[in-house]
């Protein structure tokens, strides 16, 4: 399945539990659209958060933040893994 990172700008007040608390509403959601969230990072000082997810598709790894918490990424980018 293919593998996609996201990225969401969302600015000041961006916070490691507050993606934590996010990131459990997709693990609860994930399994309806044939998804797995994998890893997240975040830049508090940035307001930027990256999410590293298995899809079928980005509208599929879309559909999950959706519907988990309306926090929908502002590009959903295929990435292949290297070493």
């Amino acid at each position: 399945m293919p593998l996609y990172m996201d990225v969401h700008n969302l600015g000041d007040g961006v916070t490691l539990d507050a993606v934590a608390q996010a990131h459990q509403a997709d693990l609860q959601t994930q399994g309806k659209h044939d998804v797995r969230y994998l890893r997240y990072w975040v830049n508090e000082s940035k307001g930027t958060v990256f999410c590293l997810v298995e899809a079928p598709d980005a509208d599929a790894a879309s559909a999950v933040h959706r519907e988990a918490h309306g926090l929908v990424a502002d590009e959903v980018l295929e990435v292949q893994e290297g070493s």
